[in-house]
């Protein structure tokens, strides 16, 4: 006589695997949302002409120095002036906006107060305070003509600094918690350097005669170049917080951009030598498009941190991917 709780030997077992299969359906798979629908973090508070401008000139500035000194280097004494010159103007364009921002001039002296190298705010402090001497000194000398040895000394230190002048922005924007901005941490330092040498190229275009601007227009190409690859890469590893660089006020703004690089360094390299008119109009394209990539980038960032779908989607994506 078979008792009514016994059955076949397998029975156990699938029940156990039944256990197990249910207990995968009672435990949910976790899914992140935001209050209400209200941003999980909070946007830059930054004013965007003060903040997205001081990104343009200082990129501007830093790439300007390192032209400078090579124009110097290659006996291009015209534009090397006009650049020492251009530089400092736009470095100190670039520390007003900054000063705008924070409100106070005092705040800015109190960042240098101490200096702290795993923070990028601090250390650009620093980068701009030692480096916007060294540009004006660079300047006054190549202007006056007076202490050439001293004026050699501070353009090359400026052009030394120039590099990380330019591109430490974008290590700065890269280290807040803003998606469309961490999430190309790589990618940002790159895309600021390449867009502050096409710029820089440009304003060698508008200030240079067109028989010193050769080196210029093969930079204006190359940056172009750069620029492009280093946006590709960035939006194909941001997944769908890419659509914020595509989409809205900073989807207009990269797409002038584009255009506008890409059509300087073309119109330069074909047309520069021939005319300083059309050189000019190249140039002025280039630092147009320039300042259009900086702003597009800062609008970005803005439009992703107010949306929290670009927030809490990438934290499902990342769970997703370790499960």
């Amino acid at each position: 006589m078979t008792s009514s709780r016994s059955g076949s030997p397998q029975e156990p077992a699938r029940r156990r695997g039944r256990g197990r299969r249910g207990e995968q359906l009672m435990v949910p798979r976790a899914e992140f949302e935001s209050y209400y629908g209200r941003p999980v973090i909070k946007a830059p508070s930054w004013e965007p002409r003060d903040i997205a401008g001081y990104f343009f000139l200082g990129g501007l500035a830093g790439a300007g120095s390192v032209f400078a000194a090579g124009a110097q280097l290659t006996g291009r004494t015209t534009t090397a002036t006009a650049m020492k010159v251009s530089s400092l103007t736009a470095v100190s364009l670039s520390a007003v906006a900054l000063v705008h921002d924070l409100g106070r001039p005092s705040r800015f002296a109190n960042m240098l107060r101490v200096f702290k190298p795993t923070s990028p705010m601090s250390v650009g402090s620093w980068l701009l305070s030692v480096y916007g001497p060294a540009a004006g000194a660079a300047a006054a000398s190549a202007v006056t003509g007076r202490l050439p040895r001293a004026g050699a000394a501070a353009t090359g230190a400026a052009a030394l600094l120039g590099p990380a002048v330019a591109a430490y922005t974008g290590v700065l924007a890269a280290d807040t918690a803003v998606p469309a901005w961490h999430g190309a941490h790589r990618e940002l330092p790159y895309l600021f350097a390449a867009s502050a040498t096409a710029a820089a190229a440009g304003m060698a275009l508008v200030v240079g005669p067109s028989r010193e601007a050769g080196p210029a227009r093969c930079a204006a190409a190359l940056a172009g170049l750069a620029e492009t690859a280093v946006t590709r890469a960035a939006e194909h590893r941001l997944g769908m917080v890419a659509e914020t660089y595509r989409e809205g006020r900073a989807g207009t703004l990269l797409r002038a951009a584009r255009v506008l690089t890409v059509g300087g360094a073309l119109g330069g390299a074909l047309l520069g030598g021939r005319s300083r008119g059309a050189s000019a109009v190249c140039g002025l394209a280039l630092l147009a498009g320039s300042a259009c990539t900086r702003f597009g980038v800062f609008a970005a960032g803005v439009a992703s941190a107010q949306d929290p779908k670009y927030t809490v989607v990438p934290q499902r994506e990342r769970l997703g991917q370790k499960t």
